[in-house]
C-alpha cells in the first residue's frame, strides 16, 4: 500500500495504471470531501453565531463572557448541598450542570463539576457559602457557550449578604478603569437547583474571575509565581497597584507572600507586575467580617493605610497622582451609574473618594500617608502573610 501510494505521487497517473490510479483518486477524492465538509460547517458556523450572539471573531478572539456588564443569571444544578457542605483541607469535585439562557431565550446547559476552594470563606462558620471553582468538559455545546474559552473559572459567592458582591465586583471593574492589567469580572445571578432538596432557595449574586493565564494572554505575558520584594517589581506597575489598594481601602495584600497577588511578566526571567485580586477586606467593600491584621495596628478596614515600600522623593509618584485625577470622572461614575447600589451606600462612597483625592492633592497630605512605610515606628513595613488563598 505505501509502495503504491509513493509511486502514484511521483509519477503522473494513466489509465494504463489502474491500480496506482485507482488509489490516487480515491484519495483526492477523501480531501476533497473533507474541504466540502470544512467549508459547508464554516457556512453553518456563520448563520448560527449571530443567532446566539456569539460572533466568529469573538471565537477567535476569546472574548465574551467578560465583554458584558449585565448581569448573567445561571443555574447549577446537582447535588448542591453535597457540594456546599464539602468544605474540607482536600474538598472533591461534585457533578453538576451550568445553564443560562440566550438573548432569544434558548436556554443553554453544559456539563461541569465544581469543588469549593479559599479558606477563610471556606469555612462553614465564617459564610453562608463557599467560593467555589467551576471545571467543564469539552463540548459541542461548550463551544458554542458564552464559557467556550473556559476550561477552569472562579465563582465568588455570596459570604454574608450579596450587596457585598456587588461592591466587590465593582472593585474589580475600578482596576479595569486603572489597567488592563488587571482581572475581568462578570457579575451573575446564581440560582440553585438541588436534586435531593427541592426546596426553593432565592437567587443572589456572585462574581466570575477571568483565569489568571487568560488575563496574562490577554497583556501578551505570562503568568510567573516567584518568591520576590516589592521593590523588584516593575515599579510604574506596582505604584498604581498600591495607590489602588490605599484608594479601596485594602491591606489585606503581600508581595512577598503573593497574598492576594498575581504576577505576569513578558516571559520567565522578565520583571513582573503586580496584579491584585480579592477585595472583600477593603474598606470600600466593608464587609461585617472584615478586619485588619492586628500587626497594622488598625481600628477598621474603613482607615487607609499605605503599605508600598519606602520612597523618599514624593516626585515618584507625580505620574500616578495624575493618573487618578485624570481617571476621577470615570471613577465616580462607576458609582453614580450603577443602579444596583442603595443611594446610602453611594453617598458614603463618594465620600470615601473625596477622602482619597484630599489626600493624593495635598502635598502635605500626600507626603504623611505615602511616606508611612519609611517611619521605622511604623507598621508600613509590616508583611502581610495572610491565610491561603481564596
Amino acid at each position: 500500500m505505501n509502495r503504491a501510494y509513493k509511486c502514484a505521487t511521483q509519477h503522473k497517473p494513466t489509465r494504463s495504471n489502474n491500480a496506482g490510479y485507482k488509489k490516487l483518486k480515491n484519495l483526492f477524492m477523501v480531501i476533497f470531501k473533507r474541504k466540502i465538509i470544512t467549508l459547508l460547517f464554516s457556512a453553518i458556523a456563520f448563520f448560527i453565531f449571530p443567532v446566539t450572539g456569539i460572533t466568529q471573531a469573538e471565537i477567535e478572539s476569546g472574548e465574551g463572557l467578560f465583554d458584558s456588564d449585565s448581569v448573567l443569571q445561571i443555574t447549577l444544578s446537582g447535588n448542591i448541598r453535597d457540594l456546599l457542605n464539602d468544605r474540607g483541607d482536600d474538598p472533591k469535585y461534585h457533578s453538576l450542570v451550568v445553564s443560562y439562557s440566550e438573548k432569544d431565550g434558548e436556554k443553554i446547559s453544559i456539563t461541569a463539576e465544581a469543588k469549593t476552594r479559599g479558606h477563610f470563606r471556606k469555612l462553614m462558620g465564617n459564610c453562608s457559602y463557599p467560593p467555589l471553582l467551576l471545571r467543564f468538559f469539552k463540548s459541542d455545546t461548550l463551544d458554542a457557550s458564552v464559557f467556550r474559552t473556559q476550561q477552569k473559572i472562579k465563582l465568588v459567592m455570596p459570604c454574608r449578604a450579596d450587596d457585598y458582591i456587588v461592591y466587590e465586583w465593582l472593585v474589580y471593574k475600578l482596576y479595569n478603569i486603572v489597567t488592563p492589567k488587571s482581572f475581568r469580572a462578570r457579575l451573575v445571578s446564581v440560582t440553585l437547583a438541588d436534586n435531593k432538596n427541592k426546596k426553593n432557595v432565592s437567587p443572589f449574586y456572585g462574581i466570575l474571575l477571568e483565569e489568571e493565564t487568560q488575563m496574562a494572554k490577554r497583556n501578551n505575558e505570562v503568568a510567573v509565581e516567584r518568591k520576590m520584594r516589592p521593590e523588584d517589581t516593575q515599579q510604574d506597575d506596582f505604584l498604581k497597584m498600591a495607590v489602588f489598594e490605599y484608594l479601596v481601602g485594602n491591606t489585606d495584600w503581600s508581595v512577598q507572600y503573593l497574598q492576594n497577588i498575581k504576577l505576569i511578566a513578558a516571559d520567565s526571567i522578565q520583571v513582573p507586575t503586580t496584579v491584585p485580586y480579592d477585595f472583600d477586606h477593603a474598606g470600600i467593600v466593608n464587609t461585617p467580617y472584615a478586619n485588619p491584621a492586628e500587626e497594622l495596628k488598625m481600628n477598621s478596614v474603613r482607615e487607609r493605610r499605605y503599605r508600598g515600600y519606602c520612597m523618599q522623593d514624593m516626585k515618584e509618584f507625580d505620574s500616578v497622582v495624575a493618573l487618578y485625577n485624570r481617571l476621577k470622572p470615570a471613577i465616580y461614575n462607576l458609582y453614580t451609574s450603577c443602579q444596583l447600589l442603595s443611594a446610602k451606600y453611594v453617598k458614603s462612597t463618594l465620600k470615601y473618594l473625596d477622602d482619597f483625592y484630599a489626600t493624593i492633592n495635598d502635598p502635605v497630605a500626600l507626603q504623611k500617608e505615602f511616606s508611612y512605610p519609611c517611619d521605622k515606628n511604623g507598621t508600613g513595613n509590616v508583611v502581610i502573610k495572610g491565610l491561603k488563598e481564596d
